[in-house]
């Protein structure tokens, strides 16, 4: 993020001032966004805001003068108040998840592998809509909605959520005839804890329907499951999902790096990708606009749809945008080696509110805004020419009543009983994850073997189950995944196994609900190796399942949860076999006091952190956000009326025009998606060549005068409008003259320079501990520059040498310290 401003109290210090001062119009012109700063910060999240604050030195404040103010309603202490009124509200009223169905189904087995349980509802069931709901009247801020039923109650808000599949298996029966089958997990659960919306949902129905009978018919059929469907060719479907999402977005995410191809073939190929997914994006755009009404509020999920904030702000900028991604964001320095970097992270940038499951998601991704696109980090997000764009973490979770009364089921029962008999007298440590390579299979495999190498008494009274459902088994990658495992598990159930036992029981297929809710209730330890997960819920559902057993969950410490459930499980690293087989002896060793601590730490955090909870908790935030947004553009002093402006000018006999001439008239050096090419370039100012023409007319104007000012050198300015009729203003009005005339100095008559030799010699030693960084030398002034270098670093850097200067060489001098956006200006001053 850039350096904040820091004040001396001994000193005059300044953010921002007249003209440019530098080389960059926006870099001394900061102070709204760092006193927004100041103002907003203090409402950001703990962790957000506390990193920020430990970047400040302790013995400087941030001035308060011109604070942009908000509203009471909206301070951080209303906030929590109001998060921790609804929390209240839903313990009091009991809120269960109504609506939800043991039906069958795991949370292995969706598509991106990080979301809870997947069942399926009754067929006649539909999407939650709560209108039939009395018990709640405590809406949150920012509902716009106040239409009224026929009996006076208000009705519920829409909300749009956008997912690339819908929760629908759809099976044609006849040309004008669909059979629906709808999912009850993942976002369908969060979503039953939403009351005070109406909740509709928008995706692809994962069929190809080309012929418009079939659409009409499938459209009618979703329509009653509260459902509108996006119809995707398939062609689309497959340089669209097949290919960006999976080939490309998904490995990227999960650190698994682009696709290794022929260079020519692979660019090919990503091109016409990326065309196809932005084309998707539009078509998922289309049907959204085409059913959003004025108040709703569309949530768009996961990586398949990072375009789509964009297309919709673009077709209607009022509307209410959410995003969040349901996989872990890399790093910056991984998500650069994307060609498509910076559209996406732009596309995504369009949204009210962005959200991650963890923290650190949250922190790559405004990292990598920082470093690939030059924008502004703040606590609350990321600052684009005065839009802010909030990031935040909202930690997803699950259904846990719903895992909870399954255990008294009678099905459920008797398969728990069937799986005592089976195992007993054995430990069971078990395994529930998707034949994936990010989910550290054979890992936790080949620590499983060692721990039995090592620790012979156990080798007949523990067995491992592994739960491993096949996907995408038409891609050689996974094959080749599927006989690895297979391999390995052969062999240790080869070397271990007798002739009535084996170690290992592995299956290549998903377990019914039920099934599995017993599965997890018997469990000992259960085993999660990610390699990478954005969540992984396996976890939680085992924790909700264990209140009897309490058992000892193993938690990869690259998973989500790892930061959810941290205290409760025995984190390990999954690369580590021999930390992974000491740690499965650890926890057949743990004493039975030690286990309840930690399941009573984790049922605790699963039991209250619900998917209920993270919807309710994203939906409330994105609307405060909306109206935060607006409170703050109503602090900005409104849009020049153009026409009543030109009116006014052309009626006027004399007329003064003060223009900026630092990257305000200059030629543009750095090209879109390629930041920092226009180093050299824009270290030598020029006036932009459509410029001449105009101003030359304005300056033949005899009832117009005008003023060219700047904070660069004399010689720049006198370079660049020799040829014009103007008054120039060099190093911010230290030097005026008429272009015709000689210049004129409007320095104090006793002004000290004699710091300015100290001072250079401190700039000039951070300059080359700070590459790409450079120095100005002006007459008046020394500026050091570090937009180009390195943004974290360059930010140390320049709090180390303000403090260096502080104490040293300007702690007694007559000097302004001018801070800008990654810019340090200091200028003499006349000291009576």
């Amino acid at each position: 993020m850039p350096c904040n401003p820091i004040v001396n109290p001994s000193r005059r210090t300044w953010e921002g001032g007249g003209g440019d001062s530098s080389s960059n119009s926006n870099n001394l012109n900061s102070n709204s966004s760092v006193q927004r700063r100041t103002e907003i910060g203090n409402r950001a999240s703990p962790s957000l805001y506390s990193e920020w604050q430990e970047d400040q030195p302790s013995n400087h404040s941030i001035p308060t003068t011109n604070t942009t103010k908000f509203p009471r309603s909206i301070a951080s202490s209303t906030r929590t108040e109001r998060l921790l009124r609804e929390r209240q509200l839903r313990k009091n009223s009991n809120i269960s998840p109504t609506g939800t169905n043991s039906n069958n189904g795991n949370s292995a087995f969706e598509d991106d592998g990080d979301n809870g349980a997947n069942g399926h509802m009754e067929r006649g069931d539909r999407l939650p809509r709560r209108d039939e709901d009395d018990g709640y009247s405590d809406r949150p801020p920012g509902a716009t909605n106040s239409k009224t039923r026929q009996d006076g109650r208000p009705l519920k808000q829409r909300l749009l959520v956008v997912a690339n599949r819908l929760p629908v298996s759809a099976t044609r029966k006849g040309e004008d005839s669909w059979s629906l089958e709808i999912s009850a997990g993942g976002l369908v659960s969060a979503l039953l804890g939403l009351k005070q919306f109406e909740a509709k949902w928008i995706g692809w129905a994962g069929v190809n329907v080309p012929d418009k009978p079939g659409q009409a018919a499938l459209t009618k059929a979703l329509a009653e499951k509260r459902c509108i469907p996006v119809f995707l060719d398939e062609e689309i479907v497959h340089q669209y999902y097949n290919g960006y999402c999976n080939n490309v977005l998904w490995p990227l995410f999960h650190y698994l790096g682009l696709p290794q191809e022929d260079r020519l073939a692979t660019t090919r190929s990503f091109q016409s990708q990326f065309d196809a997914y932005k084309k998707a994006n539009e078509m998922f755009a289309d049907v959204v606009h085409s059913h959003y009404k004025e108040g709703d509020v569309v949530w768009c999920h996961d990586y398949h749809l990072m375009f789509l904030p964009k297309c919709l702000k673009d077709r209607d900028s009022n509307m209410k945008v959410g995003w969040f991604l349901h996989t872990p964001f890399p790093s910056s320095e991984i998500h650069r080696t994307l060609p498509s970097r910076s559209e996406l992270l732009r596309a995504v940038l369009a949204a009210d509110l962005v959200g991650f499951h963890t923290y650190d998601y949250a922190r790559h991704f405004v990292s990598a805004c920082t470093r690939i696109l030059g924008l502004e980090g703040t606590p609350e997000g990321v600052e684009d020419q005065g839009k802010l764009t909030r990031v935040a973490a909202f930690p997803i979770g699950i259904d846990s009543e719903r895992f909870i009364k399954a255990l008294e089921l009678p099905e459920v029962k008797r398969h728990i009983k069937e799986l005592k008999e089976r195992f007993s007298g054995r430990k069971v440590m078990l395994g529930v994850d998707r034949l994936d390579m990010i989910k550290g299979i054979p890992q936790k495999i080949l620590a499983f073997e060692k721990f039995l190498e090592e620790n012979e008494k156990w080798r007949d009274k523990v067995v491992l189950v592994q739960i491993a459902v096949p996907t995408r088994t038409d891609v050689p990658e996974y094959q080749k995944l599927t006989s690895q495992v297979h391999e390995i598990v052969g062999r240790i159930n080869g070397r271990f196994g007798t002739l009535i036992t084996v170690p290992i029981h592995h299956l290549d297929r998903s377990l019914d609900f039920h099934a599995l809710c017993a599965l997890y209730a018997i469990t000992d330890i259960t085993l999660v190796t990610s390699l990478r997960d954005g969540m992984n819920l396996v976890s939680y559902e085992v924790v909700a399942c264990q209140n009897a057993k309490k058992g000892v969950l193993i938690l990869s410490e690259f998973a989500g949860a790892a930061q959810s459930l941290g205290a409760g499980a025995i984190l390990v690293n999954p690369w580590n076999i021999t930390e992974v087989a000491a740690s499965i002896a650890d926890a057949l060793k743990m004493s039975t006091e030690e286990r309840e601590e930690r399941h009573r730490h984790n049922f605790e955090h699963v039991t209250t952190h619900t998917a209920q909870v993270w919807a309710d908790t994203f939906v409330s935030e994105l609307k405060d956000t909306i109206v935060e947004a607006q409170l703050r553009t109503r602090q900005i002093p409104p849009q020049l009326p153009v026409d009543k402006a030109v009116e006014k000018y052309q009626q006027s006999n004399n007329r003064l025009l003060i223009l900026g001439f630092n990257a305000t008239m200059t030629e543009q050096v750095d090209v879109p998606g390629r930041r920092g090419n226009g180093q050299i370039k824009e270290m030598k100012l020029v006036l932009h060549p459509e410029l001449r023409e105009p101003l030359s007319i304005l300056c033949n104007d005899p009832k117009t005068t005008i003023v060219i000012l700047s904070g660069s050198e004399r010689s720049v300015l006198d370079e660049n409008f020799k040829d014009f009729n103007v008054w120039l203003a060099a190093e911010n009005g230290m030097f005026l003259r008429l272009t015709s005339g000689e210049w004129m100095s409007t320095m104090p008559e006793h002004l000290n320079m004699d710091w300015v030799e100290s001072v250079q010699l401190v700039l000039d030693y951070f300059r080359e501990r700070t590459p790409r960084s450079y120095v100005e030398v002006r007459e008046t002034s020394l500026v050091w520059n570090y937009k180009y270098a390195d943004v974290e670093f360059g930010r140390v850097q320049a709090r180390d040498m303000l403090q260096h200067l502080w104490t040293g060489p300007i702690s007694n001098a007559a000097v302004d310290v001018v801070q800008g956006s990654r810019v340090q200006q200091l200028t003499g001053y006349w000291e009576k």
